[in-house]
């Protein structure tokens, strides 16, 4: 799993590239949550173009950082997500607290 973290006046953009699942989301987990508790951003996008694969622990690994965020005075926005993933964030009711967005055309 690769992580790339970029920032800039109080936003940034995680763009993670790979597989989520209940291997690797304690390591993006500590990433993203030393990176939010360090920068404190007011925006954090996690980027979900380059994920090929994310079973139940990415849910759980977007719930978790979206409680830190918001407790830091910020918030979280998924961005890019493959359409299979983005029917599972539906049906999980995560856009409900979460704002799903997407670049693609």
């Amino acid at each position: 799993m690769n992580i790339n973290i970029k920032s800039a006046d109080g936003k940034a953009t995680a763009c993670l590239c790979g597989e989520i699942d209940h291997h690797n989301a304690k390591e993006i987990r500590e990433e993203l949550d030393r990176f939010i508790l360090s920068s404190q951003p007011k925006e954090l996008a996690i980027d979900f173009k380059e994920i090929s694969f994310m079973d139940s622990s990415g849910i759980g690994l977007i719930m978790g950082r979206h409680k830190l965020i918001t407790e830091c005075g910020g918030k979280l926005i998924v961005k890019n997500p493959q359409l299979y993933i983005k029917r599972v964030l539906k049906l999980s009711g995560i856009e409900r607290l979460v704002k799903i967005t997407c670049d693609r055309l």
